[in-house]
């Protein structure tokens, strides 16, 4: 059974005019080729490394997820984010990537891009370690010690000093008051 596009059309030239944003990686993670949407939403990239536009705080799920196509461990990862334009604004968007293959082999990872101009995000206070501001994020989604471990691959005792550091950063006593804080200090 045959597969894959034959309609002898020139996929590239018309995704370039797909006014989604969308992009193409090697299996380094540099960003190979980008549409003019996707320009328009992060700035020219071409040449860098994907990293370079994630969020500090978001950089090692970015990491992990990169890592499962390339790997071939997962056929396609959908993930929510924040990204950072050239011109150093914060830009919330859902990621929807799958690797791209010659045979069986992994060439590198395509992927579409779709803002949420509705979520402005907040920016984190400055005085705050990506770390910091990492575990912040995940207080924010209500999540346990435990989870924040097993995400960010630390012990929970790691996690509980993470979080008593935030809360003197912030001033505060409780993790909601810390997501409370956060919010505050940040204006919209």
């Amino acid at each position: 059974m045959a597969t894959g596009l034959k309609v002898g059309g020139d996929v590239e030239q018309a995704l370039d005019s797909v006014g989604v944003p969308s992009y193409v990686l090697d299996t380094t993670g540099i960003v190979r080729w980008i549409n003019p949407a996707a320009e328009r939403l992060l700035g020219d990239i071409r040449g860098r490394h994907y990293t370079s536009v994630v969020a500090p705080e978001e950089t090692r799920r970015a990491r992990e997820l990169f890592s499962q196509k390339v790997l071939g461990t997962a056929p396609a990862t959908d993930a929510s984010g924040f990204l950072v334009s050239t011109a150093g604004t914060r830009v919330a968007v859902e990621l929807s990537a799958v690797p791209l293959k010659n045979g069986e082999r992994v060439v590198g990872v395509f992927g579409l891009i779709e803002e949420h101009p509705d979520h402005t995000p907040a920016a984190p206070p400055p005085h705050l370690t990506p770390r910091q501001v990492e575990v912040l994020h995940l207080l924010e989604q209500g999540r346990s010690t435990k989870q924040i471990a097993a995400e960010l691959h630390l012990s929970t005792e790691t996690v509980r000093n993470h979080i008593r550091r935030l809360f003197r950063a912030l001033g505060v006593n409780s993790r909601l008051e810390a997501v409370a804080a956060a919010r505050v200090a940040s204006p919209d």
